[in-house]
């Protein structure tokens, strides 16, 4: 009885926490927050940092460099995509932006944390996976998606701008 409570807690504390998460979150969709065109390298610069010290402290080993490569790329592409989905705005008259995310961005992200967690929960005991592998590439995969996310954001942000200084009062 012990163990299937101590199961019902590992499984039932996450999907809580997700829940609250997201209801906080679809409660500020679609708000418009100031965007810094300054500021976007921040988040991905301390990944990169915090990513580069646990892979110092203990470096993937043989293919888990080429797993993790690729786990990169993926969260590469769908960086990109998720960077897509966020609605950027320009004030015509004082040329601040403005960020709001899309009910589609939230959505990726559920879809994302939910594949995450079935490929642990499954992959990880049948395939005989190494966690500490399994983490390094999902970590790759993160700093892949907010680096390319941002990525995108700045380039699209910084053409909108452009744009709108451009027009003639």
């Amino acid at each position: 009885m012990q163990i299937q409570q101590g199961l019902f807690a590992a499984y039932a504390i996450p999907a809580i926490v997700l829940a609250v998460v997201l209801a906080v979150r679809w409660k500020r969709l679609g708000r418009p927050q100031p965007l810094k065109l300054e500021r976007l390298w921040i988040m991905p610069a301390i990944f990169a940092a915090l990513m580069a010290f646990l892979f110092v402290e203990m470096p993937p080993h043989g293919w888990g460099w080429a797993f993790c490569l690729m786990a990169l790329a993926l969260g590469g592409v769908l960086g990109w995509q998720r960077g897509r989905m966020m609605r950027i705005d320009v004030d015509p008259a004082t040329h601040a932006l403005s960020q709001a995310s899309s009910p589609a961005a939230l959505i990726f992200v559920v879809a994302l944390v939910l594949l995450r967690r079935a490929a642990t929960a499954g992959g990880a005991y049948w395939l005989h996976l190494d966690t500490i592998a399994v983490t390094d590439m999902l970590m790759a995969f993160a700093l892949g998606l907010i680096a390319v996310q941002r990525l995108e954001m700045f380039l699209r942000a910084r053409r909108l701008l452009a744009a709108s200084r451009a027009i003639p009062r």
